[in-house]
């Protein structure tokens, strides 16, 4: 018989080691990652209700195994060992519970192949559906219920998320049979686990009948308001209406159409935009539509541009204080310039007729005549947009209100939902259980959500893709000066589009939870134990769990920064407080959702404290204060023995120093860390703003208690030589940039939690020690790996550049970006021996400062602010090289060979091995015309390829890999809208 070191006997395992504290099969998990996440369909979550920065189902329901699943040991029980006689075939099947049916790595090679020769791959290349789709069958779940009852000794395993936004980690808990408590402050987030976690398991996919059922009859009372207002048009189905924002022309009174561009459509099929036309007689401009060369042509020419416009009527120009005082007077208006039918034929376009203006103009006065009664009857939001804001814009131009961000006939429609959906409520409660009512009231309610968050006057007409892109194409309330108008009460459209939507997504989801029906957690002799409950309410606070209760905390914790949570889901709280919110009365009782007790770092909340810095700080140490006390509350309900799973994606240190700082003084050390490649690194974005692409997993336990202080002097060797050893490992694996920087973190608290305290040998006031700052460890893991990656650019070279050139190249090679926040700047000089306000900003003038972010300028525009000049010889490598590129750019490559002979660099190694790194550094993405996307790209490769023929260009990033579905899911910015946040598109 086997024993445990305490005496219990040979039915339990040893509580040793977890799976994720010794292997991750991180290369497989980041690819099903990326596949879940791809272009096509998203994850039947994901597409119920927005919510931000969801994490993927794989890696979730990867990190709630790999914790509570023990680590192999060689002496487990025999009928273990038959099961898993080795290692191998152990991981095999945790790979195979996970969906992971192949090789998914071999399979991307294959693919990235293929597309290299033009061919497509049958069935995706995979050989196998994606990952998130499987469910293990019941008697595999009845094994892993059988071995994680001998591991933890006891009948169930309970999982608990404290702040479990959209979901994801619960879910996947749920579909492996454990017992679930998820809790989320958020009301907007609450209600949506309440739609993806609770009535999919209670009700089964039968209730998507029910919700169908009563969707139509909603629609039908829709219709019969509202069709007078949505014309009809003889050669389709009106798809959408595009309107401009308008301010009155300063001289003439007349009103100015705003709009970055006129495209309509710019793909492969058809290039389609409309013409703006004034003469001096019209009351008001109009416009027609021209295709091919002509709309190339005039498409471009847009009336306003940052912020500033200029009238198509006198060609004055029109500052932007001008349009946000007419827009805070309430004197900017819209104006209707394109309406998109589809047609048998496909999408089409044609200017508004009478028909459509009159329509417009009747939907505006019947909301005039209709809106009292609904305020007094609380059917629209009233409320205030919040002064104390990150994105001040709406209420910049005018938006003070939450019903403001809807044009006229926008809000009659939603107003119309709401009055009938209100109606309806007493007829569904009639004929349906009470449980089963409120369930389909609620779903009724997510689809009145998903029609306003695509009729807005934040969204806009996606002209690559002919659809409307979303208000939260974006994580803000970027201003649109054009803006799209669904067809509400359209076949397929509008409303019926929306609950088709919100009816396959619960579909989907019910599917994906149906083991979760299974009852194979069962106290002995008695029913089923509750499995699942949800809560709203600060994760600080959960006193409805017992102390140590708890086998294992999975979190996802609000990135920093990142997403401003309760500010964006304002726009949805106001709409669900009238729907549903007497349904979940505890929930909706606010007026607006809770911002001061969000654990987020919220500048805006702390700017009247003083200048932003100040604020900026302030917000860090707030969000710290807040991330500690959830975790000690995590802490509290763990078990000795529990584990606690922290996943983690964001680029700026502070935002992992105020982690970590939480995670060591909650008393938890980290025991285990795992970086997955979770986004796509090939969207146009990525070659302006640095982003993490990797999802850091952190594993840890409770600290036991502490030996004594131990020195930083003495620990930084040892965490040096850890976080390099770490570091060449994941390089292997293809990790780079500041992913690979991102991934070693983990490597660096590991070392440093599990001697906890540190002390550094600076003294504070009174003659004591100061503790060491996780920010110290996290700067030190950086500077071993800006070495590591400095060697392996250098292919072992013995080179050494001048500390402005190497922060330069470092810069480029780390964080893959033409912009990133200043204090990545800041670190980066730090660890490469320069002064950034000094050297990088002032001397060198390689970048420009604007606000809290820096931009590395181009040889051109260095050349333009006489950074660098053809006179003389340059002191600094990247000096040469840039004037060198310009030189190329403006007078050819070879008038760029003979300056490099002129000032001693063209046969110099130093220059040679800097020409050689950079080529290596500088992202080569290309465009659709096969040219190099930067400009320093494109000339660096010219100039390699006639002075440097013999240095090999880089391999071309790999393809991008488009799988048989579908980011973002609501998560990342797009590359149509620009760093201001206007619509380009």
């Amino acid at each position: 018989m086997m024993h445990r070191g305490d005496g219990a006997p040979a039915t339990t395992l040893r509580t040793g080691t977890a799976l994720i504290e010794e292997w991750l099969p991180i290369q497989e998990l980041g690819i099903e990652a990326r596949r879940e996440n791809s272009t096509g369909q998203h994850p039947p979550p994901n597409r119920l209700h927005v919510w931000w920065a969801r994490r993927p189902l794989v890696v979730s329901r990867a990190a709630v195994l790999a914790s509570l699943l023990p680590a192999w040991q060689p002496d487990w029980p025999e009928a273990l060992r038959q099961r898993f006689p080795t290692r191998e075939a152990y991981h095999a099947w945790f790979r195979w519970l996970l969906g992971i049916h192949g090789d998914p790595v071999a399979a991307r090679a294959r693919i990235a192949e293929a597309d290299a020769r033009g061919e497509r791959l049958a069935a995706g290349g995979f050989g196998y559906d994606r990952a998130f789709t499987f469910s293990p069958p019941e008697e595999e779940l009845a094994a892993l219920a059988h071995l994680l009852a001998k591991h933890w000794q006891g009948d169930y395993v309970i999982m608990l998320d404290p702040t479990a936004g959209g979901g994801s980690i619960p879910l996947e808990a749920l579909r492996l049979g454990l017992t679930v408590y998820a809790n989320e402050l958020n009301p907007v987030a609450a209600l949506i686990l309440a739609a993806t976690l609770d009535y999919p398991v209670r009700f089964g996919e039968e209730l998507a009948d029910d919700v169908k059922e009563w969707g139509n009859r909603l629609i039908g009372r829709l219709e019969h308001a509202l069709k007078a207002v949505y014309p009809s048009d003889p050669n389709g189905l009106v798809h959408a209406y595009l309107w401009a924002r308008t301010v009155p022309c300063p001289q003439t009174g007349k009103p100015i159409p705003l709009s970055p561009n006129w495209w309509l459509q710019r793909d492969d099929r058809a290039r389609v935009a409309v013409r703006l036309l004034c003469q001096p007689e019209w009351p008001e401009c109009r416009f027609e539509i021209v295709r091919g060369a002509e709309a190339d042509r005039v498409a471009e020419q847009g009336t306003i541009r940052r912020g500033v416009a200029v009238s198509p009527w006198t060609g004055q120009v029109v500052d932007g204080d001008y349009i946000k005082r007419e827009a805070q007077a309430g004197r900017m208006g819209q104006q209707l310039y394109a309406v998109v039918v589809k047609t048998p034929h496909g999408i089409d376009f044609r200017p508004p007729t009478e028909a459509d203006l009159a329509a417009a103009a009747a939907a505006e006065a019947e909301l005039a005549r209709r809106l009292p009664g609904w305020l007094a009857r609380d059917l629209v939001p009233d409320e205030e947009i919040p002064e104390v804001s990150n994105d001040p814009r709406p209420r910049l131009y005018g938006m003070t209100r939450w019903r403001d961000l809807f044009a006229p006939r926008q809000l009659l429609a939603l107003g119309t939902a709401v009055e009938a959906l209100r109606a309806l409520e007493s007829e569904i409660r009639a004929q349906l259980p009470p449980d089963r009512a409120r369930a389909v009231l609620t779903y009724l309610a997510l689809a009145v959500d998903k029609l306003a968050d695509y009729n807005s006057r934040m969204v806009r007409w996606h002209s690559r893709r002919s659809v409307i892109a979303g208000t939260f194409d974006r994580h803000d309330f970027s201003m649109k000066w054009s803006h799209a108008e669904m067809a509400v009460v359209a076949a397929g459209k509008g409303l019926d589009w929306a609950i088709d939507q919100v009816v396959d997504a619960y579909r989907g989801i019910a599917r994906l939870a149906q083991p979760a029906r299974l009852p194979l957690w069962q106290r002995s002799g008695a029913s089923p134990v509750e499995r699942l409950r949800v809560t709203q309410g600060d994760a600080r606070d959960l006193r409805h769990l017992p102390d140590g209760s708890v086998h294992l905390v999975c979190i996802d914790p609000p990135y920093y920064d990142n997403v401003q949570y309760a500010e964006l889901s304002d726009f949805f709280y106001v709409w669900l407080k009238r729907t549903v919110g007497h349904l979940y009365p505890d929930w909706f009782s606010a007026p607006l959702t809770d911002k001061d007790n969000e654990a987020v770092a919220n500048p805006a909340r702390f700017a009247a404290l003083g200048r932003r810095g100040r604020a900026q700080e302030l917000a860090r140490r707030d969000y710290e204060r807040k991330m500690t006390a959830i975790f000690r509350e995590c802490a509290r309900v763990l078990r000795s023995d529990g584990v606690l799973t922290v996943m983690f994606t964001h680029k700026q240190v502070d935002a992992w120093d105020a982690l970590a700082q939480a995670l060591i003084d909650a008393g938890f050390q980290v025991t285990a860390s795992w970086p997955v490649h979770t986004e796509s690194e090939h969207s146009l974005h990525q070659a302006k703003k640095n982003a993490a692409r990797s999802t850091i997993l952190l594993s840890c336990r409770k600290r036991p208690p502490s030996d004594g202080a131990v020195w930083w002097d003495d620990l930084k060797g040892e965490l040096r030589q850890r976080v390099r050893a770490r570091a060449q490992e994941l390089a292997a694996w293809g990790l780079h940039g500041i992913d690979l920087v991102l991934a070693t973190f983990g490597t660096a608290l590991s070392v440093i939690s599990a001697r906890w305290p540190v002390l550094t040998s600076q003294a504070d006031e009174q003659g004591q020690p100061i503790p060491l700052r996780a920010e110290s460890a996290l700067d030190a893991a950086r500077e071993e790996v800006l070495g590591l990656v400095r060697e392996r650019l250098l292919h072992g070279q013995r080179v050494q550049f001048d500390p402005v050139s190497d922060w330069y190249l470092m810069s480029w090679e780390m964080l893959k970006a033409r912009e990133f926040p200043f204090d990545e700047a800041r670190k980066l000089a730090l660890a490469t021996g320069v002064e950034l306000e000094r050297e990088i900003l002032t001397g060198a003038r390689l970048v420009q400062k604007d606000r809290d972010a820096v931009k590395l300028l181009t040889p051109k525009e260095r050349w333009q602010r006489k950074a660098v000049t053809v006179d003389g010889a340059p002191t600094r490598l990247v000096d040469g090289l840039h004037m060198a590129l310009v030189i190329a750019e403006e007078d050819g490559v070879g008038a760029a060979e003979r300056y490099l002979e002129r000032v001693g660099l063209r046969q110099q190694n130093d220059f040679r091995a800097y020409v050689a790194a950079l080529l290596e550094a500088i992202p080569r993405q290309r465009g659709t015309d096969g040219r190099l996307q930067l400009p320093e790209a494109h000339w660096l490769e010219v100039l390699r390829a006639h002075c440097y023929p013999d240095l090999a260009p880089p391999p071309q990033p790999e393809p991008r890999i488009v799988y048989d579905q579908a980011q973002l899911a609501f998560s990342e910015r797009d590359a149509s809208v620009d760093e201001n946040g206007e619509e380009e598109d």
